[in-house]
C-alpha cells in the first residue's frame, strides 16, 4: 500500500471517521449527502479539511445537545 503524505489542516477519511465518532461508510454517506466535501488525495484514500471536519462535528455535537 502506497503512503500518501497529506497536507497540513487535512484530515484521512479514518481520522475523520474517528473524529465524528462514525464508521468509512458514515463518511461516505455524509460525502454523499453534501455535508462534507472531499479537499484532496485520491478517490480512493480522499483527505477532507480539518476546519469543516470540525465545524461538521460542532454541528452535530449541538443538535444531540438540544
Amino acid at each position: 500500500m502506497e503512503s500518501l503524505i497529506i497536507r497540513p489542516g487535512h484530515l484521512t477519511a479514518h481520522q475523520t471517521a474517528r473524529v465524528l465518532g462514525i464508521t468509512l461508510g458514515g463518511v461516505r454517506q455524509l460525502v454523499r449527502r453534501g455535508q462534507l466535501t472531499r479537499s484532496g488525495g485520491t478517490p480512493r484514500q480522499p483527505w477532507y479539511k480539518l476546519a469543516d471536519v470540525q465545524a461538521l462535528d460542532a454541528k452535530r455535537r449541538a443538535r444531540e445537545a438540544a
